[in-house]
């Protein structure tokens, strides 16, 4: 599945920032120390620096790894142009020092006020896995991607000891579409299956996550469940999630033609929910947990 793609990624702001759960969030906040050094794994488009400053983390380093390099691009390009449009701060490096500093492998892309921010292709898991002494891991829709205990075991290297791991929507195996279909369990099903067989992933990945960081050393902070919700009101929906809705009905039927396990009547279902899409009326849920962790 191509999740990578620009507009899907920005489609879903929306959807994350009113998912999120804020208690997470306030004992993050709480606990955070000032001036953080921060990894993000799988940083996307980079919305979460915007996010960063918005709870008034305005100090310190973040370095954001993914590995679509059109999606870095993307992020070097879009955010601090969208951050400077909002009013922020913003002092880029010239495109003389960001070649030179791209070739050297390190320094920053831009800084808004005393924050400094990286945007860099390569792998997440290797990143965190070679990185120490970080204050603030965030991996945001991305442990259900990759295996679970090299995940945990990347998080505890990076992090400094009593240093964090905040993991927002983290996926955790509920896929949900109304009105009702007669086809909807053997879809939800089969699409679950086929995700599960897919290598490194876990479609439970919340409730598996919270089992390895309750036992562990370190300590499970807060739990929360953060859903997507996505409903339509009066024929529409809000900002482009009517395109984030029609990737997830994509996303969908990409995974079930790949696994060659769709059931009967998927043909109907699909084209049944794209017909709501169409109308306006199709509702959808993902069921999600935002986890915060201290490592010991």
């Amino acid at each position: 599945m191509t999740h990578a793609r620009p507009r899907y990624l920005e489609s879903k702001r929306s959807v994350d920032a009113r998912s999120r759960a804020p208690r997470v969030r306030d004992r993050l906040l709480a606990e955070l120390p000032a001036d953080p050094e921060i990894l993000e794994a799988g940083c996307g488009t980079g919305v979460t620096v915007p996010q960063l400053l918005s709870w008034d983390i305005d100090a310190g380093q973040y370095r954001g790894i993914d590995t679509d390099e059109r999606i870095v691009s993307f992020a070097r390009r879009v955010r601090p142009a969208a951050l400077r449009w909002a009013g922020h701060d913003v002092t880029t490096t010239s495109a003389t020092e960001q070649s030179t500093s791209e070739s050297a492998g390190a320094d920053t892309d831009f800084a808004v006020a005393d924050l400094a921010v990286t945007f860099e292709t390569g792998d997440a898991l290797d990143a965190l896995e070679s990185n120490a002494g970080v204050d603030l891991v965030v991996a945001q829709s991305f442990a259900d991607l990759v295996p679970l205990p090299r995940f945990v075991s990347a998080i505890e290297s990076a992090l400094r000891p009593g240093g964090f791991a905040y993991l927002p929507l983290t996926f955790d195996g509920g896929t949900i579409f109304q009105p009702d279909h007669p086809a909807d369990e053997a879809v939800e099903r089969a699409y679950h299956a086929a995700m599960d067989d897919a290598p490194g992933r876990d479609v439970r990945a919340g409730r598996h996550l919270a089992h390895r960081f309750g036992n562990g050393d370190g300590e499970l902070l807060a739990m929360a469940s953060s859903d997507w919700v996505v409903r339509p009101r009066s024929g529409g929906y809000a900002a482009d999630e009517r395109y984030f809705l029609a990737e997830i009905l994509g996303f969908v039927e990409e995974t079930l033609s790949e696994s060659g396990e769709a059931p009967a009547q998927f043909d109907s279902w699909l084209s049944t929910r794209r017909a709501q899409l169409d109308a306006g009326t199709l509702l959808y849920v993902a069921h999600q947990y935002d986890l915060l962790y201290r490592a010991p």
